[in-house]
Formats: structure tokens, sequence, C-alpha cells
């Protein structure tokens, strides 16, 4: 009886702990996200009309038919795969360089972590000087390469744009996936390794039987956490490109700010805030049940 006393204290504690962080982020997220669903059945331009009007599904199905909207989710969708695919890569061959033990590695892990730390405006303004065709520093050393004789309009071509973008991007956010991947390789015992060493395994063995399946949970939340915020990206790009050119690199969120702020669409803004939160949710679910079957294999086959 003791014993279940207890247990109900601590849940007890469990819940008033919790039930604070709880309503913050109530009002934080599940009202701004009923707002939206709200606001998107009414009819409200402050260009035209000041008070709203109830219009039903209207909004949506003016979305079914917009084809920027469409584009912009296109671009959104090739951005966030092709950054979070490369930076998935990339932060676990540092986070296993990192892993192992040499002269100045507090050091280079703390140096390792800066371009995350760094605000992304600013990053995003050093890397359209980077990146600019007369003054860039990408320019300036193809030059002296020998690999270019013009120079070359990275922020001004369609296809070179969005590449740019995607290698700024790569290069704030690759340290966020290496420092997670990271601490799931402190977590596997170096027992394991040393008892499949002794059984005939070489490294590469050793990286897909043992590190692969362990590293999996940490994996599944580093994928989560960087589409969200790469299915949302807005600051970078707004920066660098402002959406252009021809509208080649604008986003989603890029075409919901110009919606909102610009044309002061508030109720079709909604509405496309609304399809795009459902979206992601949905591509999040998706992802969440591909890895989670991918680490149940993983773990089969160990």
């Amino acid at each position: 009886m003791k014993i279940d006393a207890i247990r109900q204290r601590e849940q007890l504690t469990g819940w008033l702990l919790v039930i604070p962080a709880f309503l913050v982020l109530l009002l934080i997220y599940a009202y701004p996200i009923a707002r939206s669903f709200w606001l998107s059945v009414f009819t409200q331009n402050l260009g035209t009309q000041l008070k709203p009007v109830f219009s039903g599904f209207h909004n949506y199905a003016r979305m079914a038919f917009d084809g920027r909207f469409w584009e912009t989710m296109m671009h959104t969708a090739e951005f966030s795969i092709a950054s979070v695919v490369l930076e998935l890569l990339l932060g676990l061959g540092i986070a296993l360089v990192l892993n192992q033990s040499f002269r100045g590695r507090g050091v280079v892990r703390t140096i390792t972590i800066l371009p995350w730390a760094l605000p992304t405006a600013v990053m995003g303004v050093a890397w359209a000087w980077i990146f600019n065709d007369r003054y860039g520093v990408i320019n300036d050393l193809l030059a002296r390469l020998g690999l270019i004789r013009s120079e070359i309009n990275w922020l001004g071509e369609p296809m070179l744009a969005m590449l740019a973008i995607i290698a700024a991007d790569i290069w704030k956010t690759t340290p966020f996936i290496s420092i997670l991947l990271l601490a799931g390789l402190q977590s596997i015992p170096a027992d394991l390794y040393e008892a499949h060493a002794i059984d005939g395994a070489n490294p590469w063995q050793s990286f897909r039987q043992i590190t692969l399946p362990l590293l999996m949970p940490q994996v599944l939340i580093a994928v989560l956490f960087r589409f969200a915020q790469a299915f949302g990206i807005f600051d970078l790009i707004a920066v660098m490109t402002g959406g252009g050119p021809a509208g080649s690199t604008e986003t989603v969120s890029i075409y919901i700010y110009a919606t909102v702020m610009r044309y002061l669409d508030f109720g079709y803004g909604a509405a496309l805030v609304v399809v795009t939160f459902l979206l992601l949710v949905l591509a999040v679910a998706l992802a969440s049940f591909f890895l989670s079957k991918l680490r149940a294999q993983a773990s089969g086959a160990e």
C-alpha cells in the first residue's frame, strides 16, 4: 500500500510539473493554430474590405487552383528533402570524427557548433555576399583555381540560387544534427565494439551492425526536427534571395508572408497556413513511420 501511495504521489507531482509547460504550449501553439482555422473560413482583405465575411471553404477551393501555391510547395519539398538528406550524411560523418579521441577534441567540438549558434539572418547576409557574382568569395576561388573564366551569377539563376540556399542551410544546421548524433554515439558502450572485433568483425561491419541500429532513435529525432524546420524556412531565403529569381526559390512560408503582409489577404493567408500545417503533420508522420520501420528492420537484422 505504501508503494502504491508513493507512486500516486509521484504521478501527481509529475502532472503538477507538466501542467504549466502544457499551458504555455497551449497558449503559444494551439491558440494561433485554432485562430488560423477560424479565420480561414472567412474572406477578409484589408485592401478591399475591413470586416470579415463568412465564406465557408471558398479559400480552400481557391487554393486548389492556385498554381503559385503548388509551385512554392514543390520548392519547399525540394529544399527540405535535399538539405535534410545532405545534413544527415554530413552530420553523421562529423559525429563519427568528433566521437574519436584526439588532442583538442573539446575545442573542435566547440568550433563545430558555432554555425548553428549564430543568427540565421546574419548568416544569410554573409552567404549572400559569399555568392555575390562580382565580389563573392566563391567566384574568386573558382577563378583562382582556373575553373571558371567568367563570373557566375549564383543568386540570379534559378537552379544555382536553389543550390546556394541549400549550401547555406547545410552549413548553418549540420552542426545541430552532428551534436544530436554525437550524443547517441557516446551512449553506445565500447564493450560492444570490442566484443564484435574479437568475433572477427571489421570496422564497416561494426558500423552497420552496431552503430546504425543503436543510433536510429537519434537519427529519427534529428530528421523530424530538421524536416519541420526546413519545411518552414523563411529568414534565410528572405535575406539571400527573397524568393527570387522569378520565384524559383519562393517557399510556402515566403508566399504566405507575401499574401498576408503585402496583399493583406488574411483569410486566404490563414487557409494557406492551415493546409501547410496539415501537410507538414502528414509528412512528419510518414517520415516517422518510415524511419521506425527502418529501425525495426535494423534491430531485427542485428
